[in-house]
């Protein structure tokens, strides 16, 4: 249907302009009911979109700033590949101190989502241990000696509890304001170990130096595992040490 599914919003929705979405979305600025809000049209299943939602509403109603979903005239919180959610000012961060708060920030995800189902379709990297794909990851279209060494640094997290990370917290996904830190793009999110999240620039989790080499390491794995293979996922594959 394309974006005639925003008439599902009703009859005074328009496009504003497009914004940053990434390859595999067409993402809009939009005004619903005379407010500022964001669209994003893709190809996602009804039950990866029902994750997600679900997920985004839960961190608003917990106190969270996220993109929340807003709800088509019907109630459905989405409508034909398309979500409609809140608009979220703010810029990225910029010093250490920003950089501890966004931990901050993520710990409370991790917090909040303790025992969460795993998003459809995907892997964990301790799954990916013994699975071969899951989403996104396809281990068997990288080298074997890079699955080893991916494998190898995702064996350090074996046992560790787990719960929704947001997969992709880099300064683009981040808008800040003197009050609030808010997580934009969820399209990486699911459910893994902690870790994942936390190797942030200048440490600013405050892990000791073991735990941030394992989260390094594991972080590194996964985003070459994750978009094999561009040359993003290439240099992070380089950063991961030889077994």
């Amino acid at each position: 249907m394309g974006w005639e599914a925003l008439r599902h919003w009703g009859d005074d929705v328009t496009r504003v302009e497009p914004l940053t979405g990434g390859v595999a979305n067409d993402v809009w600025s939009v005004r619903v009911d005379g407010r500022l809000a964001v669209a994003r049209l893709g190809r996602r299943s009804d039950a990866d979109l029902a994750w997600e939602t679900a997920l985004l509403r839960h961190l608003d109603q917990a106190g969270l700033t996220v993109p929340a979903p807003i709800p088509a005239v019907d109630g459905r919180l989405f409508a034909d590949g398309l979500v409609v959610m809140t608009y979220l000012e703010g810029g990225p961060p910029g010093t250490p101190a920003d950089w501890r708060r966004v931990a901050g920030t993520l710990r409370e995800l991790h917090r909040l989502t303790r025992g969460w189902p795993q998003r459809p379709g995907w892997r964990s990297s301790t799954d990916l241990l013994h699975a071969e794909t899951g989403t996104k990851v396809d281990l068997g279209a990288m080298p074997p000696e890079g699955v080893a060494r991916c494998r190898a640094a995702w064996a350090r997290l074996a046992g560790r509890p787990t719960c929704v990370v947001h997969g992709d917290p880099n300064p683009g996904n981040v808008r800040m304001t003197a009050d609030r830190v808010a997580l934009i793009d969820w399209d990486e999110a699911h459910v893994d170990v902690p870790d994942l999240d936390l190797a942030l620039p200048d440490n600013a989790a405050g892990l000791d130096d073991r735990a941030y080499d394992v989260a390094a390491q594991a972080s590194a794995a996964w985003e070459a595992a994750v978009c094999w293979d561009d040359d993003y996922s290439v240099r992070r594959l380089a950063e991961v040490r030889a077994v």
